[in-house]
């Protein structure tokens, strides 16, 4: 078990579940920086947050140092990754945060568990597609969008879930979200995803957020007057 410490965050993460590409971000205080930095850019003290994607816990760490840790739900479908999580959230005084175990779904909520690709290296764990290997399948919790927006009503929702936004803007999203931030992986799916991810924030109030912005981190914010 290797610790690193960020931006006064100290994270332990089993050498196991990464590489030697991820333990040196880490060590560098680089890890998810542009994802980081969004956050700071737009979180503010006492929103609710909804993170889709925990990781090693990171992002809902600094969140809940940000909003409040009562304030923040983070959502993890990898359940190797469920006690790390827990832990690196625990030794950092976030033990408010709410930690769900699942795979988010689009807004039918019709199935109760869903195939996971449990990839060796903690970041790579995807919804099961057609490269996933039978030996590494999971069957994990499906949980619906809209019974999750509906239940937390966040203000900001973050996500970084290996492909699977594809699926979670064919409806408009509710009027309490006020920024969205994403990790796009434009590998896993066509532009035309893209521009249907868009197209949904744009038919649901909001609008493309230049400020934390960078790369494949897409930000959108509620258009003002709205």
């Amino acid at each position: 078990m290797a610790e690193y410490e960020i931006d006064g965050l100290t994270l332990d993460v089993p050498d196991s579940l990464i590489n030697d590409r991820i333990a040196a971000k880490l060590a560098s205080g680089k890890y998810e920086g542009q994802e980081a930095a969004a956050a700071r850019m737009r979180l503010r003290e006492g929103q609710r947050v909804l993170e889709l994607g925990a990781g090693i816990g990171y992002i809902a760490t600094l969140c809940a140092r940000l909003a409040g840790p009562a304030n923040v739900t983070t959502v993890e479908a990898n359940p190797v990754m469920l006690p790390v999580i827990r832990a690196n959230l625990d030794r950092n005084g976030a033990g408010a945060v709410t930690l769900l175990h699942g795979a988010v779904t689009g807004w039918a909520g019709d199935k109760a568990a869903i195939a996971f690709d449990g990839a060796r290296t903690f970041w790579a764990g995807h919804i099961a597609d057609e490269t996933s290997a039978p030996e590494r399948l999971v069957e994990v919790p499906a949980l619906a969008l809209d019974a999750l927006l509906d239940t937390v009503r966040p203000h900001l929702v973050i996500m970084d879930i290996e492909g699977a936004e594809e699926y979670l803007f064919d409806t408009p999203w509710p009027d309490h979200v006020h920024s969205v931030m994403m990790e796009l992986h434009p590998g896993r799916y066509p532009d035309t995803v893209i521009q249907r991810i868009v197209d949904c924030m744009s038919a649901s109030g909001l609008t493309y957020d230049p400020g934390p912005s960078r790369r494949r981190i897409l930000c959108f914010r509620r258009v003002r007057g709205r």
